[in-house]
Parts: structure tokens; C-alpha cells; sequence
């Protein structure tokens, strides 16, 4: 089952992640008529841009959270439909001019279907724009949580788990998408260094969700303080980004 979010946490601290969102759709050029998918629309701050770039368009915003959908119907225009799925297994009446995602690709294992299923919702010819954690990111975080995931008092909670992530290398992904149909295929990484702004609630609803889903509530503010204190202070949050552009 995929992983739920604090939503109305996630609104609040997404700043980070809105901005790099919209620097990506800054990459899709539209005539303003066109129909796209927002694949892992989040709580939808990326998707009102978008839908703001389409006055003659359509919008069609999905993910498969449950509260990210309910945040999202909540702040979208009712002109955007706002669905839940899993991206693996979306099916489109009919197919989009392009695809949108940021932040979303890395909570999904297998990239390869994924890929031959966004294919198969473009229309020929149609573009995939997208930005998601690529191969090294959030590193220190990551290792922080896999080190207190190690102590006994949490370790019971993971038994023989690997991760939630799939962080991909440029050179993987190009791989994929040609064997998926694309052309044009581009992929490259950049760093973005982040000040959380309040990093003990950051890292709870944002960077160490994964852990905590897996334990009881009593034990997310020790998990979270003890991976803090593996933190360097101030802390700032080291994202790789792995920035995808190819066409159907």
C-alpha cells in the first residue's frame, strides 16, 4: 500500500518543493489549449500553476495518497479533476499532450513500467517533463534514519525492509525510457541545498515519513529526535535532483 502523508503539514513546509516544481513546469512550453497530467500532484501547489498555463485546457492531477487528494480537491479549481491512483496502474479515457511530475518518480520501484505506462497515456508525439530524487539524495537524511532504524528499540519495526526509494542515475533512466518508446530523451542531475525552516517537523512529515509509518505513534518523536542528534546543525537538506525530458 502506498504510503500516506501529513497533508496539511506537508502544505505548510512545502515552499522547498513548490519552488523546484515550478522551475520544472517553467520547462514545458504550452499553447494554453492543451490537456496534462500532473503525475503525483501532492497537495496541488505545482497544479494550479499548471492550471493557471491552460486557460483553453485541461487538467487532470493525480496521486495516490489519500490525503494529498482530499488536500488537493480542497485548494484546486473545481475545473481540475483531481483523481486517486496509483500511477502503475492509471488508465486515461483518452490520451494527454503531456505529462507533468515533480517530486514523485523516487516513490515508485519499478521505473520501467512506469515509464511504458506514462508512454501509453501520451499521445504520440506528446512530452514528459519531470523532476524527482535522483541517485544521492538527501544522503546525510537517509543515513541518519537507516542508522536509528538500526537500534533495538526500533528494529523490530523493519525487519528485512530496504527502503521506499528508487533514486536513479541519469544514465539508468535514459535506459528506460528508450526501452519504454521515448525519444529526444534528456537526463541530467542538479543539487539543491535546502533550509527547512523547522527541521524536527521537516523531517517528520517530510524526509522521515517512511520510517515512522512503520512504527507505532508513540515512537515517531524519539525516532525523529534521535536522528537530529545525527544531523549537522544547522541543518540544511542536500537534495539531488534528477531532471527528465523526452518525448512519446
Amino acid at each position: 500500500m502506498p504510503r500516506d502523508w501529513d497533508a496539511v503539514t506537508y502544505e505548510r513546509l512545502s515552499a522547498p518543493m513548490t519552488a523546484m516544481g515550478t522551475e520544472v513546469l517553467d520547462r514545458l512550453v504550452l499553447r494554453g489549449d492543451e490537456t496534462v497530467l500532473d503525475a503525483g500532484c501532492g497537495t496541488g501547489n505545482v497544479t494550479r500553476v499548471l492550471h493557471e498555463r491552460l486557460p483553453g485546457g485541461r487538467v487532470i492531477a493525480v496521486d495516490a495518497a489519500p490525503s494529498m487528494v482530499e488536500q488537493a480537491r480542497e485548494l484546486l479549481p473545481a475545473a481540475v479533476e483531481v483523481r486517486q491512483a496509483d500511477l502503475l496502474e492509471l488508465k486515461l479515457d483518452e490520451p494527454v499532450d503531456a505529462v507533468l511530475s515533480t517530486a514523485t518518480f523516487h516513490w515508485i520501484g519499478d521505473h520501467q513500467a512506469l515509464f511504458a505506462n506514462l508512454h501509453a497515456a501520451l499521445k504520440p508525439g506528446g512530452r514528459l517533463v519531470a523532476q524527482c530524487g535522483g541517485h544521492g539524495n538527501v544522503a546525510e537524511v537517509k543515513q541518519a534514519g537507516l542508522d536509528v532504524a538500526s537500534e533495538p528499540r526500533f528494529a523490530a519495526y523493519f525487519g528485512d525492509w530496504e527502503n521506499d526509494w528508487t533514486f536513479a542515475t541519469p544514465e539508468d533512466t535514459e535506459r528506460r525510457l528508450d526501452a519504454a518508446g521515448f525519444s529526444d530523451i534528456w537526463c541530467w542531475l542538479t543539487r539543491v541545498d535546502v533550509d527547512p525552516g523547522d527541521p524536527h517537523a521537516y523531517l517528520r512529515a517530510i524526509c522521515l515519513g517512511s520510517f515512522l509509518a512503520r512504527m507505532p505513534e508513540d515512537l515517531h518523536e524519539p525516532f525523529v529526535i534521535a536522528a537530529l542528534e545525527r544531523l549537522p546543525r544547522p541543518l540544511e537538506i542536500h537534495y539531488v535532483r534528477l531532471n527528465i525530458l523526452a518525448r512519446a
